[in-house]
């Protein structure tokens, strides 16, 4: 028993080593064949190795919080395709290089979908990083201005989905403007990319501060990309509306059908 179990960390299976003598019972009490012992003890192995390696890429991707969709609440938010999300969430597009964009006012859901969504990839044993705007471009800039910007690059190219947050918060100069154009041709059909954004296409150009180049970037995020806007009241004013709060739903200025979007 103790040369098999040496065996076994020594050849990495340090997993198996420790259920042995579980499976060994377990096999005694339900006369299974060998095969089917054998099957088992590798199964307590690679379950154990997905699990530390998903609980790795998690750690890796700088999620702010774990959200499912199942967690979501459809309800409040009826304009919201229910089932179009569900697709989505089969990461269908992110194999296929396709970029998905989330637009919508403050506290609609766009970030949890986008997290959700991030989730579910790393479930699927895909690489995943998450970023908000004004994070990615603060980082890109000092990589920049301390030289090291070309090996700072594979951080957000190297993932297999990556998220960008909250774009449209903050005005951008035409420097992170150029930044973002070049991590966007990067990405460009080699990677996806999730981005949620307060702001429509349309000002896109005002918030960048040059419309030529909001519209270059659009030309390509845009090419085979799925765009939701969501419309409705934000969750976090969920509460004050059950204490009988009247709230008037923020205007929506994204102005996209939810759909699929090729240029």
């Amino acid at each position: 028993m103790e040369q098999t179990r040496l065996m076994l960390e020594n050849l990495g299976l340090g997993q198996a080593a420790i259920t042995l003598d579980a499976q060994l019972d377990h096999a005694g009490r339900n006369e299974i064949t060998y095969l089917e012992f054998l099957n088992r003890l590798l199964m307590d192995e690679s379950d154990f190795r997905r699990k530390r390696s998903e609980e790795t890429r998690l750690k890796l991707s700088r999620l702010p919080m774990k959200k499912t969709l199942d967690e979501f609440d459809f309800k409040f938010q009826p304009g919201i395709d229910e089932r179009q999300i569900r697709e989505l969430a089969t990461l269908s597009f992110v194999h296929r290089q396709e970029n998905l964009v989330l637009l919508g006012p403050p506290g609609v859901g766009k970030s949890h979908i986008a997290i959700s969504l991030a989730v579910e990839a790393i479930h699927q044993g895909l690489s995943v990083y998450f970023v908000s705007m004004d994070r990615l471009l603060d980082d890109l800039r000092r990589a920049d201005n301390e030289g090291r910007l070309y090996r700072r690059w594979k951080v957000y190219q190297r993932p297999g989905l990556l998220v960008i947050d909250e774009i449209g918060y903050s005005q951008l100069d035409r420097a992170a403007g150029n930044l973002l154009f070049q991590l966007v041709c990067a990405r460009y059909e080699k990677g996806s990319m999730i981005l949620t954004s307060n702001k429509g296409f349309g000002e896109w150009g005002e918030l960048m501060g040059d419309v030529p180049l909001a519209t270059a970037i659009l030309d390509r995020l845009l090419h085979h990309a799925h765009v939701v806007n969501i419309r409705g009241q934000s969750y976090r004013m969920k509460t004050r509306m059950k204490s009988g709060f009247n709230i008037v739903p923020p205007s929506d200025s994204a102005g996209s059908a939810n759909g699929m979007v090729n240029y």
